[in-house]
């Protein structure tokens, strides 16, 4: 599967930022390949979106974005598919942009734009917070935005969150930007804290 939903997105770069779209794509495929009818592709896709959702909370979440929501709005910018309400974390969010209605994927800087404007803030006034350094923290830096890039040490983890490449932090850290590395949401909350001392 792994190799044909790499396959499938060689096939459709235009559908990069989709990638609802490119997993039904491939599960038609597979579906086909196997014998079976394409069209169970879409209730096999809605039993995977159902689970998908099912998301297990890291320990330091639910306390960090509380006291993440009182430094400012926190507004979800995804190029996947989660669902805020879905998953439990919708309130203390006010909002989400994902790629799939944007059009395009981080680190493309429009959808950086677009979260901005929802927000009704300069690119210099929010700060990004993710966990990928080419689409979380290059993306931000070129659009403008600060950046926290959250590297958790944690087994099940993807191994994205891998040292940034050597001289890369020259490339996206504009000299008066905020750029800081944390091993989880509370530590990005204590660094907000200190900065900006009574906001939480």
């Amino acid at each position: 599967m792994a190799a044909l939903r790499l396959e499938v997105g060689r096939a459709h770069p235009e559908l990069a930022h989709d990638l609802t779209e490119l997993r039904l794509i491939t599960l038609r495929r597979a579906l086909a390949a196997a014998g079976d009818d394409p069209a169970l592709a879409e209730p096999a896709f809605d039993a995977f979106m159902a689970v998908r959702q099912q998301v297990r909370w890291f320990d330091d979440v639910r306390s960090a974005l509380q006291r993440l929501a009182a430094h400012g709005p926190l507004l979800l910018l995804s190029n996947g598919n989660a669902d805020l309400q879905a998953t439990g974390l919708a309130p203390w969010f006010v909002g989400a942009v994902s790629a799939r209605v944007v059009g395009v994927a981080k680190p493309d800087a429009r959808i950086f734009g677009v979260a901005c404007e929802r927000l009704g803030l300069a690119p210099q006034e929010v700060m990004h917070i993710g966990d990928d350094w080419q689409a979380d923290i290059v993306g931000a830096r070129r659009a403008g935005l600060h950046s926290a890039w959250v590297r958790r040490s944690h087994p099940e983890l993807a191994p994205h969150a891998a040292a940034s490449p050597a001289g890369a932090e020259a490339d996206v850290t504009p000299v008066d930007g905020h750029h800081v590395e944390v091993e989880d949401l509370l530590q990005l909350a204590d660094w907000l804290d200190r900065l900006e001392p009574g906001a939480a």
